[in-house]
Order: structure tokens, then sequence, then C-alpha cells
């Protein structure tokens, strides 16, 4: 590969124009190592700058002086921009002056800015060459038209209006100071802007696809400029061997063609092996475009529960990772501090991270596919507001643009397009969703991670859960999970069907949050720090059915204080223990994952989807006297209705009967005409907390606060043994509603 080249030809050309000859280039590291091209120059470092609120003030492009200087790649609301301006601004110029190296054989200039937030204009020589939505992909355009020989001049314009509800924002906060999970916005550029010399006609775009299981990769490029005569040829190195090359006629849409590999070496997390690409195009004997590239030999596979990495069961020990720098808020200071970080995620046991709120620099992707390191890719869908419709289609639009710029990357294994969502989200999530697999068959999607789960077929599923308890916690996702992988499809959800599933976000322990918050009580000493950690991270390394988890955070950010290292990336406990509970072998590595077994299933209570095998139930909205829970207790006042009892959004179909106020209790009688049972299942979908009696014993109940968006399984065996009796039963129930729609609904299934 040439980075290393091109590399010193930033620093080379990258000071000319305006600024000072001796200035030191912030970021000079080619921005696009999955892409590289000989001509080519860096153009961070100091631009003139000014910002404003009147968003129709176009005096800049007249002439207007601009009276700050700010270095780019940074935003203004950074230090190292050298302004750290953190108040809210709605839009911001910049400009300075290049000359196009004189050494340059290419015919056309590209301009492109790595990412700017929010909506982006740019004019070169006074004329517009680019307009642009979104804050989190390339900015590129053909500026060739408007160069002239000399110094040219290029402005920047981007208007940037968190709180309007049409943005993406991720983790920016839409108040003026940060607060919550909510930390420092960034306006305008964010990444490195650059020129790159292209042929007349040159490669706009590829897609490399990886196919392990015939040792090849297939090669598609998009061309533009003229398609008359053209061919395309690729070349694979393994190392310096050239182990395959092939070539074929240019089409502008779909120009595809094979390599057939002769040395096989696959893309492993420990063995990250990846083959260099060169790909050129010619007319005849000249060359008109020339770049190199890299390919990981990497499949996955989704196989019941289990996701698959080249056909190995690899947990995925994931931590969360916010990409926030105390010095350059989104930007990293340094290209080795993106690598540093992926560095600290392996030093402490995780072999990956999600991306989270923000679709991350090409950089920090060149790392993960360096190091090995498997992540997924995010969006940043905070701050949008639903019910704008001019909020969804810039959504749609840059997500494609991501997608497209970073399918290339062996690291990334699944995408995740949004995170803890609206229900109002729904439609633009399954709209998303099937935009993605049409673009990329390759990886599996989950279609917001954590909440609302809408795809009416979904590939992957997750849950978010804080829970600081290691007792309650393993009870939940190794008991209580393994019996809802075991329930009928009719119950819904993830259950009855093997779909790969993680815990995707837990954990969150804090320390040291004087100034500062954390999930749940932060440990009051070190000990108690690494029990709780071990207990919780113990729990799902144990669960069969999990095929990852991702721990809440790699470091602290601003004021949230629960990550493994400081803000600063300094160390906040002991790595070793750290590592050693993390790495340790888990359960879905240990027992390659199989089918579920379905088991047969015996009714004593029926929830509404139980159809003729559901029972009416006496309730009352108004708390009763004592002893409603016992046999012989009077209801005859009572209502009576036909679960499920609610009034939830999403839930309709399954509601039968409405319920809107705080607390409802139920009363039912079962017989049981058995002596036995091996196995009790109570099936529940509750929002809020909970309690279920059974012959005036408590059976099983949520704390308060608690509620869960589907039905999910409980191992009530024990108690339901000591409680359940041959001939008539009382099962009573109580669900009290904290906020947003009150939901409740139950069943009890016995195996023999």
């Amino acid at each position: 590969m040439m980075q290393f080249a091109a590399m010193a030809l930033c620093l080379l050309l990258g000071v000319v124009g305006a600024v000072n000859a001796v200035e030191i280039v912030p970021r000079p590291e080619h921005p696009r190592p999955d892409r590289i091209r000989n001509e080519w120059m860096n153009l961070n470092g100091v631009w003139e700058f000014a910002e404003t609120d009147n968003g129709a003030d176009v005096s800049f492009l007249n002439g207007r002086a601009f009276p700050d200087k700010i270095k780019v790649p940074f935003c203004r609301e950074s230090r190292l921009s050298g302004l750290g301006r953190t108040g809210f601004v709605k839009n911001v110029w910049y400009r300075r002056t290049f000359e196009r190296p004189a050494g340059w054989t290419s015919e056309r200039t590209l301009l492109h800015i790595g990412a700017c937030d929010w909506k982006t204009t740019v004019w070169v020589n006074g004329r517009q060459t680019a307009e642009h939505i979104g804050g989190q992909v390339p900015v590129s355009c053909d500026i060739s038209a408007a160069l002239k020989s000399g110094v040219n001049t290029v402005i920047i314009h981007a208007f940037d209006d968190t709180r309007s509800g049409l943005q993406a924002l991720g983790k920016q906060c839409t108040a003026e100071k940060s607060e919550g999970c909510s930390y420092t916005r960034t306006t305008g550029i964010w990444q490195t802007v650059w020129l790159e010399g292209v042929g007349s006609s040159y490669i706009r775009d590829m897609q490399i696809g990886s196919d392990p299981d015939q040792s090849r990769f297939i090669v598609h490029s998009e061309v533009s400029g003229d398609l008359k005569g053209l061919t395309l040829a690729a070349t694979a190195f393994a190392g310096k061997k050239e182990v395959a090359t092939a070539s074929v006629s240019a089409d502008a849409a779909n120009s595809g063609l094979i390599l057939k590999l002769s040395e096989k070496r696959l893309w492993m997390p420990k063995t990250p092996f990846l083959y260099d690409i060169k790909l050129t195009l010619k007319r005849g004997s000249k060359t008109l475009d020339s770049l190199t590239t890299y390919a990981g030999l990497r499949k996955i596979e989704v196989k019941g529960s289990a996701i698959l990495i080249n056909g190995k069961p690899i947990f995925q020990r994931l931590v969360l990772d916010q990409g926030f720098y105390p010095e350059g808020v989104w930007t990293a200071p340094t290209d080795a501090d993106l690598k540093h970080d992926i560095e600290l995620g392996m030093g402490a046991g995780f072999n990956g991270a999600r991306l989270h709120q923000k679709v991350f620099d090409p950089r920090y992707l060149y790392w993960a596919d360096k190091l090995g390191y498997l992540v997924w890719g995010e969006y940043p869908n905070w701050g949008l507001n639903y019910a704008k419709p001019d909020a969804t289609l810039p959504v749609m639009n840059e997500w494609v643009e991501a997608v497209r710029r970073d399918i290339n990357h062996p690291s990334i294994v699944g995408w995740c397009p949004f995170n803890e969502s609206a229900k109002e989200a729904i439609q633009i999530q399954n709209d998303i969703v099937e935009a993605t697999r049409k673009i990329d068959s390759s990886r599996p999607i989950i279609d917001s991670s954590g909440w609302v789960h809408g795809s009416a077929n979904p590939e992957v599923l997750d849950a978010h859960d804080y829970d600081q308890n290691p007792d309650s916690f393993r009870k939940r996702w190794v008991t209580d999970f393994a019996s809802s992988m075991n329930l009928p499809a009719r119950y819904g959800g993830a259950s009855g069907k093997e779909i790969p599933f993680m815990v995707s976000e837990f954990g969150g322990i804090g320390w040291a949050t004087e100034s500062g918050w954390s999930y749940g009580n932060a440990p009051k000493t070190l000990g108690e720090f690494y029990t709780r950690f071990k207990g919780l991270t113990d729990a799902l390394l144990d669960s069969p059915h999990m095929f990852g988890f991702c721990y809440t955070q790699l470091t602290d950010v601003e004021q949230e204080k629960n990550g493994i290292y400081t803000y600063e990336r300094k160390p906040k406990f002991d790595k070793k223990r750290i590592h050693s509970a993390n790495a340790r072998p888990a359960a879905f590595e240990i027992a390659s994952p199989k089918t579920t077994t379905r088991q047969d299933w015996n009714v004593l209570v029926g929830a509404g989807v139980d159809g003729a095998q559901a029972k009416s139930w006496r309730y009352s909205t108004v708390a009763p006297a004592n002893g409603w829970i016992r046999n012989h207790f009077d209801d005859a006042a009572w209502s009576s209705g036909m679960g499920g009892f609610g009034l939830k959004e999403g839930w309709e179909t399954r509601t039968r009967t409405p319920w809107t106020t705080k607390d409802i209790w139920m009363r039912q009688e079962v017989s049981f005409d058995k002596k036995s049972f091996k196995q009790a299942l109570l099936v529940l979908h509750y929002d809020n907390a909970a309690e279920v009696y059974v012959n005036g014993n408590l059976i099983w109940n949520a704390k308060p606060g608690s509620w869960n968006s589907e039905y999910q399984a409980f191992d009530v065996t024990k108690s339901l043994q000591a409680s359940l009796k041959p001939g008539e039963n009382q099962i009573a129930v109580h669900c009290h509603q904290d906020d947003g729609g009150q939901f409740i609904d139950l069943a009890i299934l016995l195996s023999e």
C-alpha cells in the first residue's frame, strides 16, 4: 500500500496557500486509506472563519473580511480549533486559498470534506460546486471547471440548527451546556478537507465482496466520465506477492470482476490479514486512473441463534465507544488517538465496539481492520422529531451514503442504524432496514438498539439492561432468557424463533462520580466494583443463547463517569482484572450453538394470544380490601374482561380490555388436575411493575419502575410447585403504571 508515501506528500503539499509555510498540518495522514491515489493534497490547517445566526447573510461570498481563524478539521466548539466556542450558532463560514500542485498530471480535481455538520455548500472561485445535507459522511465535488492557474479560493458554508428537530444529532446536547448523556456539540467541518487528482474518466466508487468459500473477491466499480474503450483491471497482493489479477470492460454502473486468489488467508479477529488491491482504469495503453485499496477475506453468517465469523462462533465482547475527545470533541487529535482507542478496548479484554450515535472516521475503521476489532456501524438518530416530515428523507439519504462509504471494511460485522428510538420511528426504521438489505446482504441488521423493535422479520434482536445486581441480572439473562427462547411462537418477539440476541448495553458502573453521574449506585470500594463487573459479565458469558454483549462504556465522556478509562484515556482500574473478566471463554464459544429443541407446554392460564385457552378475568381499577389475593375473597362487584388490559401504542391488536388508570387488580380461578409438573413458565408482558400470586402466595414480582416491551418468560417452577394444588386455584395479579402506555397480559405454562 502507498499510504506512507502519501503521508509524506501530504506534509510537503498540505501547507500550500494562505497558511504559513512552516505550519504543522493537523491530521496530515491520508483520510481514506481504503482508496489512495498518488496525487492528493491535504487542506487541513488554519482557515479564515466567521459565524453568524443570520442565514441570509452572504456577504462573506462578496469579499467581506472573515473576523476569525480556525484550525481545520476541528470544530469551533473544540479547544484544538483555537476557538473553543460552545454556545449555539447556526451558520459558519470558512475560507482559504490553495494552488493545485504544478506537478500533477491528472486531468480532473476533486474536493473532499470528510464530514461537515450539517448542510454544507461549497464555492470555488465564486462558483458553487457542491451542496450536501447531513453531518456524518463526505461532501465531494468535481471542481475542475472552477479552477484557474495559480491561486484559487475555496469558501465553505455550513448551516447547523441543533434545536430544529430536523437534524440527526447523536449525543450533541440541545441545551446550552452538556447534561445527562448529551455532550458538546459539533458545528461545521470535523473531518479532513483534501484535494484529489483523477483522470478524465475515473473510478467513482467500488464494492468489494468477500467470498472465503471460493477464495475470491468480487469487485464492482462505478466509473465516471467517458466510458468508451475503457478497461478496468484489478490485482490482489498478499504482502508483496501477486495472488490474483483480472480485467473487464468498464461500465458506468457495474464494472464487475472476480479476483480468484491463489493464496487463501482469512480475516479473523486474532489474525486480521488484509490483501492489498490495486485498481487501474485504462483506455488502450493509457492509464486514466489508478488507486490502491485493501480487503479482508471474511464472511458473516446467521445460523439459528448464532452469528458466525468465517464459520466460527466468536463471542462478541463489545464496548460502547462514543467517539468523543476532550480536546477535539468528535475529532480525534491525531490518527494515533484513533488507533489507541482500539488498543484500549483490546487491552481491557474487549474484541470490538458499538460505534455509538456517530458515523466514525474512516481512519478508525482502517485501524479496526488492521487490528482485528469487530464493530457495529450506527447512525446518530437522536435529535430527530419524527413527526416532522422533512426530518426523514435526509436520514434515509445519509444512511445509504454511510453504508456505501463503509461497506468494504471487514471489521464491520453488523449495522444498527437507530438507537433507543421512539415508536414514531418504526416506519423509517423499517424503510432503512430494507434499503440496507438491498445495498448489503452480507451483514445482519438490528433495526434499533434497545427499546423499540418494529421489524416484522428481524435478523438480530437486543436489549439494554442497566440492572446493577448480578443475581437478578443473571436470573434474567441466563435462567429466564433460556426459558423465553423455548416459548411457542404465538407469543411473538424473539419467542419461538432462533434469532441472534445480545444485551447491547449493560453495566455503566460508575467510579469517581462526584462531578458526574453513572447508572445505579456507584460502588463504594474497588473490590465492590470488580465483584459487580465480573458478576454482570459472567452472566452474559454463561448464557448460551447470547452471541455477544456491549458494556457501557470505553471512556468517561464529560459528565458521564462510567468508563473503563477516564475521558483523558487514563486507566481507572486494574486492566488485568478487567481483561480476565471479559476474555474468559463464553458458553456460546464452548458449545457450538444449536437449534433450540421445542418443548410441549400445557396452558394453565391463557394470555390473549392463547385464543380459546384464555379465560375472562375479574378486575378492578380501585384498590381492593386486604385479602384480595386469597381464594375466598368476594370479587362479585368487580368487572370482567379478557387480557390483555391496557392502552399502549403498538399493542392495539393485543388489547382486548381498555385500562387507563394507574393500577389494575385481576383475579382468575383455574383448575389443575395433575399431581405434579417438571417446569413452569410465567409468560408476561407488563408495563409497569407487576406481581403475581397463586393461592395467596407470591410466585413472581418485578421491582418498581421495571417493564418489558413484549411477552417474556420467567421460570417460576419452584414457587409454583410450592403454591399450586390439585383442584381449584386462585390466580391474582396487580400491575402498577408509572408513565407511558400501560399493558398487562400473562400466561402460565406447565411441562410434564
